[in-house]
């Protein structure tokens, strides 16, 4: 992931901390990176809301500072103009249509009458509430509203689009069409950063994570670095074999290997690796050789999902993952 070399960067870092009291929001973020769609990835309580706060200038920084598009969020009111916001937190409007809703949000921003309706109505229909346009936002189901979220947060055109947990309360159907929206929407060459835990439909959408825990930059970069992380990291690796005694044996003496349990179901290993991939190519070996007999293997999986249990597992200072399903 590029860190610099564009003009006017999306946003800017320095030493960036928040505190809520003696609770730590966002420690010490240094970042910086050019326009483009990126992906916010952690638990609840990991931080991501917080930084879009300090973003969209909801929230004024402890320690640090930033800029967004070339702006402190504290200083200007042009810059809100340029973000589109769709938060997590719920749309709770009663007596009044989405339709009147959106309308009377830009008109706020400054738009006339007659294009305010007009853009009201195109952006409905983007998100696929154009036949609910006259029904009152309260009726709606919370699919429906996040979709009012997301009309609202892109009817005044902004050049950054931030997403907190946009998937949440959508079906399959609502998810595809909430996914399509946001690929064109980079395809147009606008910036997003979509916040979530749902990470092979973000994956859907951009090819550039950052992953937060604790308040913490974790990891940056694409999918695929990202995952050559995971030959760094312990992982939980089950074998099934034949020759399950011998196979335990042989491994027992590598250095690399934590731990050998010998399951409860015939014929299974549960390994705990240092370097999965040395694993891989020792058992490419003995099994070409005739040492040993392999029939599967199974464990990580190696998508975003593993890697961020495993970077947790690291940021937590633990000696090794455990794979919670590993032993079943």
């Amino acid at each position: 992931m590029a860190l610099s070399g564009s003009v006017e960067n999306l946003f800017e870092f320095r030493n960036l901390s928040l505190m809520y009291g003696t609770v730590i929001g966002v420690n010490d973020l240094e970042l910086s990176l050019p326009k483009g769609a990126y992906a916010l990835i952690g638990p609840n309580g990991a931080g991501k809301s917080t930084l879009i706060g300090l973003i969209t200038g909801a929230l004024r920084p402890t320690l640090g500072s930033l800029q967004v598009l070339g702006e402190n969020p504290l200083a200007t009111r042009r810059l809100q103009e340029r973000i589109g916001v769709c938060p997590a937190t719920e749309l709770l409007v009663h007596g009044v249509t989405s339709l009147q809703w959106l309308v009377l949000l830009l008109r706020m921003s400054g738009w006339s009458r007659m294009l305010a309706k007009e853009r009201a109505l195109e952006v409905l229909e983007q998100v696929g509430l154009q036949d609910a346009k006259d029904r009152h936002i309260h009726t709606y189901s919370l699919g429906m509203r996040q979709r009012c979220k997301l009309a609202q947060a892109i009817a005044h055109r902004p050049e950054f689009l931030i997403l907190d947990e946009p998937f949440n309360g959508l079906d399959p159907v609502g998810r595809h069409q909430m996914t399509e929206l946001l690929v064109q929407w980079a395809k147009a060459g606008k910036s997003l950063l979509l916040a979530s835990h749902v990470l092979h439909e973000v994956e859907q959408v951009t090819d550039s994570f950052m992953l937060i825990f604790g308040g913490r930059l974790l990891a940056s970069g694409t999918a695929g670095e990202l995952r050559r992380l995971l030959a760094d990291l312990p992982q939980d690796i089950v074998v099934q074999s034949e020759t399950r005694d011998r196979l335990a044996s042989l491994l027992a003496e590598k250095p690399w290997i934590r731990a050998v349990h010998r399951d409860s179901i015939p014929n299974r290993l549960v390994l705990t690796v240092d370097r999965p991939m040395e694993l891989y190519e020792t058992l490419s070996l003995w099994v070409s050789s005739g040492q040993v007999s392999i029939e599967r293997i199974t464990g990580s999986d190696g998508d975003i999902s593993t890697l961020f249990r495993l970077l947790i597992s690291r940021h937590r200072g633990e000696r090794a993952y455990q794979n919670p399903g590993a032993h079943r």
